[in-house]
């Protein structure tokens, strides 16, 4: 199963863990995984169209999935997916 990693900050909406193991064979089947277990997580991944968020960003060992293919990024079993949220300010 790929690991997904969270900051310190969102934390929170995962059971206070920031590193754990998620179902998906793709970027968006494993967000549904994540969001499924840990519900309170979605506000901060989707807008209320259901998109991902545009501060938010992903990143499958390093490469962010812009750069890849997207939602539909395949995983692998020993892949490391990071969901960051961009900070902003001034």
């Amino acid at each position: 199963m790929p690991t997904v990693k969270v900051p310190a900050p969102m934390k929170f909406y995962v059971d206070n863990q920031s590193e754990f193991e998620a179902n998906g064979a793709t970027i968006a089947e494993l967000l549904d995984d994540v969001v499924a277990r840990h519900p309170a997580f979605k506000p901060h991944l989707y807008d209320s169209k259901g998109s991902l968020r545009r501060y938010f960003n992903i990143f499958v060992n390093g490469t962010h999935i812009r750069d890849l293919n997207g939602m539909d990024t395949e995983l692998k079993e020993d892949d490391k997916v990071i969901l960051m949220a961009s900070a902003a300010g001034g």
